[in-house]
């Protein structure tokens, strides 16, 4: 159960984290001009697919991350309503 709730929170930081580092290159890789600089073309093609598999990637992350949150949470609500209540009798 607490697996779950770990699992989740570390894809979550992941994935963003992952989503931040990709879009931080990008901005620094804008000149003044707003276009992006690239030493050749091979290098353009293969660091832009490169970026675009890691942003899907960074996707599929945060989602696993957030159904292993929501899961957690069920979990949770199940083992509530499934503890019985004590009842004490009282002796006469």
């Amino acid at each position: 159960m607490v697996a779950s709730l770990v699992i989740g929170i570390i894809f979550l930081v992941a994935g963003l984290g992952l989503r931040y580092w990709i879009n931080r290159r990008k901005f620094y890789r804008r000149g003044p001009m707003g276009a992006e600089g690239f030493s050749s073309y091979e290098s353009s093609v293969f660091i832009k697919l490169i970026e675009r598999v890691g942003k899907w990637v960074a996707y599929a992350l945060v989602i696993f991350g957030l159904l292993s949150i929501w899961v957690y949470s069920r979990e949770k609500k199940d083992k509530e309503k499934q503890q019985p209540e004590v009842k004490t009798e009282q002796l006469r």
